[in-house]
């Protein structure tokens, strides 16, 4: 199973679109830079019929080391998570 690629992505474009190779990769690149924009200020990402990267934001925690079994502080942060949209789900369980 192989994995899809940036190019793979820009190729699909230039032979859907009829667009250069230039402009197709300029067009992917514009899109994945703006979702990363986005979701860098804090906004979630949702694609019709695809998904959503959402944003959380977890506290502080106590963790435990599993070998020493020592407490330690787990500092607070934002974590990015996707969720298939329903026909996603449906397409890939097929």
């Amino acid at each position: 199973m192989a994995t899809l690629t940036r190019a793979d992505l820009s190729d699909i474009v230039h032979r859907k679109l009829g667009l250069s190779r230039a402009e197709s990769a300029s067009m992917v690149e514009r899109m994945l830079y703006h979702m990363c924009h986005d979701l860098s200020e804090g906004h979630n990402v949702k694609i019709s019929g695809f998904g959503s990267f959402i944003l959380r934001d977890k506290g502080e925690r106590v963790g435990r080391n599993p070998k020493t079994g020592i407490e330690v502080p787990i500092a607070p942060r934002r974590v990015m998570t996707f969720r298939a949209s329903q026909i996603m789900r449906d397409k890939v369980a097929k």
